[in-house]
């Protein structure tokens, strides 16, 4: 009887394991193949010219507002969400962590995390860019500040989510050993949990930059585009991943060839972003761990 019972166990055990197996290498094939074709299809248009040129010259053109538009638009929405989310990761994980009011904005936060990303564009698009618009009396006001604006919404959940999850993480311990010595709360927060904790809170960081980096949809009704360079915050900005929507809905092969290329660009950031992240945690790692 014990025989038949463990020999279903193990075979229940092989089966879930074969599925997980053929599973996870299903995921790499197609990964793999991502990777691959925009590998194949853009390193053929990647020169100075992509680095040096405008999007205003088409085919013989590049990228180099599109690159421009994306760092400013980044930059500044980690200006405005990294400070913020940091702040109510904070809040959740030592102030409000068993309290209604913590579980009210966990909730509120993982609905922001799944919401897609062109609503959000059209939040900003209503509180942003129409308000901008009837200040100065003309056309529609879109801004690579409005474009910032909806990217770190997207970026903001992201950021709480990983630093009060990260904060959660440190040990009990280190609390009891810094209050007993008579520490205060926001001495305690601020020297001790957040410094045992900045390594998960800077990947939260860099996972929220990755992710703002691809998006389109929210930059559509924001920034919009602009052929030209700018890096002025309240004018249309230009972004990669406008550039190449826009390229990929020209009938011109040698568009594609440079919309490709964009894509190739902004693979290998997200890339470069993931190894820094990798980096930076097996440095900061404890020995312990």
């Amino acid at each position: 009887m014990e025989s038949a019972i463990y020999l279903r166990r193990r075979a229940a055990n092989g089966l879930a394991l074969g599925l997980s197996v053929c599973a996870t290498v299903l995921g790499l094939l197609f990964l793999a193949w991502i990777l691959w074709v925009t590998l194949q299809q853009g390193i053929g248009a990647i020169d100075w010219k992509l680095f040096t040129k405008i999007t205003a010259y088409g085919a013989e053109g590049g990228l180099a507002n599109a690159i421009v538009g994306s760092l400013v638009m980044d930059v500044m929405a980690l200006a405005i969400c990294a400070p913020i989310g940091v702040a109510a990761g904070t809040f959740l994980a030592e102030y409000a962590n068993r309290t209604k009011l913590g579980a009210t904005i966990r909730f509120l936060n993982d609905i922001l995390l799944s919401a897609p990303s062109i609503v959000l564009g059209l939040f900003v698009y209503v509180i942003v860019v129409l308000p901008m618009s009837k200040l100065t009396g003309g056309a529609v006001s879109f801004s690579g500040f409005a474009g910032a604006v909806a990217l770190a919404l997207i970026g903001l959940p992201v950021i709480v989510r990983t630093t009060d999850e990260m904060l959660q993480l440190v040990p009990g311990t280190l609390r009891e050993a810094a209050l007993s010595l008579g520490v205060p709360q926001w001495k305690l927060t601020v020297q001790v949990l957040m410094r045992a904790a900045t390594s998960g809170i800077v990947t939260g960081v860099l996972l929220a930059l990755a992710r703002l980096a691809g998006e389109t949809a929210p930059l559509l009704f924001t920034a919009f585009g602009n052929n030209f360079m700018t890096a002025h915050p309240f004018d249309k900005m230009e972004s990669l991943p406008v550039a190449i929507y826009q390229y990929t809905n020209d009938p011109n092969p040698a568009l594609h060839a440079i919309a490709w290329a964009g894509a190739l660009l902004i693979t290998l950031f997200v890339l470069g972003l993931s190894l820094a992240t990798r980096l930076f945690l097996r440095r900061h790692r404890s020995p312990n761990d």
